[in-house]
């Protein structure tokens, strides 16, 4: 049993790897091999690969023409993306980007690609394979003051809500991404009656106490403020790390800063902070992915040894927020 349950993951993987987001395969051996010659375009036909290349142009018809290493093809409009009423914009921004496409056949000497059918092909397998918890690649696509789209396999776009880019609190997707970035997303809900994939993102980036290992009392390290109120202003440590510090006026949402730590107390989930010094310009903290592929069933930020609250969540599908 164990040896079947182990070949069933591994097959999953590898299908997994076949849908990546647009621009994870462009510079392999193997899709510069075979967008290289119609003979490799063939291959990849009867095989049903998956290939990219970026696109250069659209012409009057909105027709994207790609760059198949010196030589043109072309994805016909029809063939541009996924779904009905395919709006024109949506074709347009693809130009100066990597798309994914399948060769579907040779029109005048020039290879006619689909990634409309690339596209079809990975929702089906999301919609097929996909359970909430699981943890995949994405590429950021697109900002907005509500979330992040991201690219979770050969273009096929997903959401994750601004409230769930991070446990500390942001005012904009901005803050923590920048469009083509790429990282991990977890599955919070398939809505396969409407063919869409809710991500969460949070999850990835620690525990409070896994966050809080990496710093010690007496230390002074870079921070972002996060929220100014009367009582006092809260400062970033790590995308799902924030303390607390007293009122300091000058201070504004985004200003870097550097902090004195003055105490850590897990049980009940603070930090107190003592600001240094305001810093030159607005910062951006990176990212530390604690999660990078598998599934999550159950993930909990608060220590098991705070009395405040508990912070988990669990990934059964119908569970959208966070118990307390």
């Amino acid at each position: 049993m164990k040896r079947k349950l182990s070949q069933k993951k591994g097959r999953k993987k590898t299908m997994r790897e076949r849908y990546q987001p647009e621009g994870s395969r462009i510079s392999s051996a193997r899709n510069r091999e075979l967008i290289s010659s119609d003979e490799g375009l063939a291959r990849a036909h009867q095989s049903g690969e998956i290939l990219e290349a970026r696109a250069i142009r659209c012409d009057a018809d909105r027709n994207l023409i790609v760059d198949l290493g010196g030589r043109m093809g072309m994805i016909p409009r029809a063939e541009a993306a996924a779904g009905e009423d395919v709006r024109d914009i949506a074709i347009i921004s693809q130009v100066g980007k990597f798309v994914c496409f399948k060769p579907i056949a040779t029109q005048n000497g020039v290879p006619i690609l689909s990634r409309r059918a690339a596209q079809e092909e990975a929702i089906a397998y999301f919609m097929r394979e996909l359970m909430p918890g699981d943890v995949l690649p994405m590429r950021v696509t697109h900002l907005e003051p509500f979330g992040a789209f991201v690219d979770i396999g050969c273009g096929v776009p997903s959401l994750i809500g601004i409230e769930n880019i991070s446990i500390s609190r942001i005012s904009h997707p901005s803050d923590r991404f920048e469009v083509g970035q790429t990282g991990y997303a977890a599955v919070l809900s398939v809505e396969r009656d409407k063919g869409r994939i809710n991500l969460t993102h949070r999850e990835l980036l620690g525990s409070w106490e896994q966050n809080a290992e990496r710093f010690g009392v007496g230390e002074t390290v870079a921070g972002v403020v996060r929220g100014v109120e009367d009582y006092g202003a809260f400062i970033e440590l790590a995308p799902n790390l924030s303390g607390l510090t007293e009122r300091r006026e000058g201070l504004e949402e985004g200003d870097g800063v550097s902090v004195y730590i003055k105490s850590i107390n897990p049980e009940r989930m603070k930090i107190k902070l003592l600001v240094i010094e305001r810093l030159d310009g607005k910062a951006r903290m990176p990212l530390e992915y604690f999660i990078t592929d598998g599934h999550i069933d159950r993930w909990r930020y608060s220590p098991d040894i705070c009395d405040k609250k508990t912070i988990e969540r669990v990934f059964d599908g119908s569970v959208g927020v966070y118990g307390m």
